[in-house]
This record gives C-alpha cells, sequence and structure tokens, in this order.
C-alpha cells in the first residue's frame, strides 16, 4: 500500500457527513420523529384479544352462505 493512498468515500457518505455538518441537531430529530408513529409500548393483552377475536374469511367472499 502506498504512502500517499486514502481510503475511499463514496459520494453519499460524504452528502451525509455535509448534511450532519451543517445540521447537527438531524439525528435527534429522525430519533424524534420515529418515536412519533413506530416506538410504541405493545398491550400484550388487547393485540392477544384481537387475535382470538378474528372471524376467519370465506373462501370466496361474495358467496352467500347456503345452510
Amino acid at each position: 500500500m502506498p504512502l500517499f493512498w486514502k481510503p475511499y468515500k463514496s459520494d453519499v457518505t460524504n452528502f451525509i457527513d455535509e448534511l450532519k455538518a451543517k445540521k447537527p441537531t438531524l439525528e435527534a430529530e429522525q430519533r424524534a420523529g420515529r418515536a412519533l408513529l413506530w416506538d410504541k409500548a405493545v398491550d400484550r393483552q388487547a393485540q392477544s384479544d384481537y387475535r382470538s377475536a378474528r372471524v376467519d374469511q370465506q373462501a370466496y367472499v361474495y358467496q352467500t352462505k347456503s345452510e
């Protein structure tokens, strides 16, 4: 390996590094946005109740039940 060799950085990596340098609060804002939609506490009991109350769909949805 020559002495003047430096590691390769892609254009995308350079862009992200520049973006983070311009806006240091970016990662905290991303985490806050994620917490709004995804990071929720799961109520296991309610989830179990929903699954047990599920009614199976019939093979052909539009067919009426003939008994």
